[in-house]
């Protein structure tokens, strides 16, 4: 005895209908793939742009992780990146401390300190100039890249390059 129902020549067509399209979104048209897969910062982070920050042509980024990690640099409209020899350095000595000399311990971010978004995280030199890097979000401030202190010039470079890099 014969279990199945003749198929319906409708239905043998919508079905293979639905194959088709399900299909077409499992295996993705190659034609229609980016040529580069998207960067780290472009996958892992969303981006946020804090154009004249306080003052005008301190536009700054802050990558924010969905952990709740943000990471803050200079966007490539800010004035220091304008100035015609680029930026020559960076200090981290701002305020009553010295950024770069904080040591965070232990799981629960021992010795962070607090910090608003107007707090200025350092000071970046160009051409006999300095520009105040604020913090533009409040949080805790985990680490600085002391790569700066000795490579100013990575500012300069691409904005991904320095992020990936340090």
């Amino acid at each position: 005895m014969n279990d199945s129902l003749p198929s319906n020549p409708t239905n043998q067509v919508k079905e293979e209908e639905e194959e088709e399209e399900l299909h077409r979104l499992i295996i993705p048209d190659p034609c229609r793939l980016p040529l580069f897969p998207p960067s780290a910062i472009e996958s892992n982070f969303t981006t946020y742009f804090a154009p004249d920050f306080i003052k005008p042509g301190h536009d700054q980024y802050v990558y924010r992780h969905a952990n709740g990690l943000c990471v803050i640099g200079l966007a490539t409209a800010h004035l220091a990146l304008r100035e015609t020899r680029g930026i020559t350095a960076v200090d981290f000595n701002v305020g009553k401390s010295d950024r770069s000399e904080i040591k965070i311990t232990g799981k629960r971010k021992k010795n962070a300190q607090h910090y608003e978004p107007n707090t200025a995280l350092c000071k970046v030199y160009a051409n006999d100039t300095f520009y105040i890097v604020r913090c533009c979000v409040k949080g805790l401030l985990l680490e600085v890249n002391d790569r700066l202190i000795k490579q100013p010039e990575l500012l300069n470079s691409s904005i991904e390059k320095v992020t990936l890099q340090s």
